[in-house]
């Protein structure tokens, strides 16, 4: 019943890591570095998650919030919960994606600099100095390439999880 998305968890897969690894080639850009597109991305597959849950279920997908054998004194506690941790999925999976391509991207950017920074200052002496950080930075990036790939299958994984709910509400 789950494969209806499948064309639509494997555009995303294939979106993010096509945009993280064109992020690895110098002087590119990085467009999940910025929140505002892992934000909507996340978004996408929150509102798609609700939309199909409620047209499948209607309003038994509420059936969400509200595990089964729970004591009726504690179940408020626990709707709440279910509740606000339904709604903060869409924060966690962008910024997830958002801070660790970012900090990664940085990290070998840095790296980068000090290879830069060292044969340009020092001249000969500088160049022999550069190869730690050129060696640091060529396995940073191959470090970012598996990174890429991860995130990107992170995400994915997240979201088959995620509309698994809208598909199967019930705990």
């Amino acid at each position: 019943e789950g494969m209806r998305f499948f064309p639509f968890v494997f555009a995303l897969f294939t979106f993010i890591l096509t945009v993280n690894i064109i992020g690895l080639i110098p002087y590119a850009f990085t467009v999940t570095t910025h929140i505002i597109i892992t934000a909507t991305l996340a978004m996408s597959v929150f509102l798609t998650v609700l939309v199909y849950g409620f047209w499948k279920h209607g309003l038994h997908f509420f059936n969400l919030f509200v595990p089964k054998g729970i004591p009726i004194y504690i179940l408020p506690l626990v709707m709440f919960i279910e509740i606000l941790s339904f709604f903060l999925r869409p924060v966690s999976h962008s910024v997830r994606l958002f801070a660790n391509m970012l900090a990664g991207h940085i990290a070998l950017k840095v790296f980068a600099g000090f290879v830069a920074m060292l044969g340009v200052s020092l001249g000969a002496l500088g160049w022999f100095g550069g190869m730690l950080p050129l060696a640091l930075t060529v396995a940073l990036t191959a470090l970012e390439l598996l990174v890429a790939f991860l995130q990107a299958y992170v995400f994915a994984i997240l979201t088959c999880i995620y509309l698994n709910d809208a598909i199967h509400p019930g705990h």
